[in-house]
């Protein structure tokens, strides 16, 4: 009896030993699916980002103000900005400067809905002259949003380059 049981054993062995080849050549031409790097660009919460960096291309600060929420917390290389006004009252004017002197290509964009959260993940090229110097930068780009009910709010951004 455990002699059946060993030749059923190496039997079934020698059976998936055989198959893995077949299965690797099966799908070995074959390339993975390119991951989509856009992604939940109609959700609600997706155009609110949009018209954040509109706002803040076009220099609207009252705009850009409106959009983040009181206790937003910025992340910006080694700066941590706590509100919107000390960020309105820091960084902001010079943002808005600096994204209308460059040039904005998406290389990718995701924002994931969780109820009423969200988070925007996004890499961007950014080029052009910007105080004299040429700008030549992916930029990367996380945002937390929350819906009020009255619309989407950002409160947490993290930039970096």
């Amino acid at each position: 009896m455990f002699r059946n049981k060993i030749q059923t054993l190496s039997a079934i062995s020698l059976g998936l030993a055989l198959l893995s080849p077949v299965s690797a050549l099966a799908h070995g031409n074959e390339k993975p699916a390119a991951p989509a790097l856009f992604v939940g660009e109609s959700t609600a919460a997706a155009q609110a980002v949009k018209a954040f960096h509109q706002a803040l291309r076009a220099g609207d600060a009252k705009a850009v103000r409106a959009m983040l929420a009181d206790d937003v917390l910025i992340v910006e290389g080694n700066g941590v900005e706590r509100s919107a006004d000390e960020y309105a009252s820091h960084h902001m004017l010079a943002d808005m400067k600096f994204m209308a002197a460059v040039q904005v290509e998406a290389l990718e964009h995701q924002t994931k809905v969780l109820g009423k959260v969200a988070y925007s993940v996004s890499r961007s090229q950014l080029t052009g002259d910007y105080k004299g110097k040429p700008v030549d930068v992916i930029s990367k780009e996380t945002l937390v949003l929350v819906d009020t009910g009255a619309g989407w709010k950002i409160v947490h951004v993290h930039w970096s380059h």
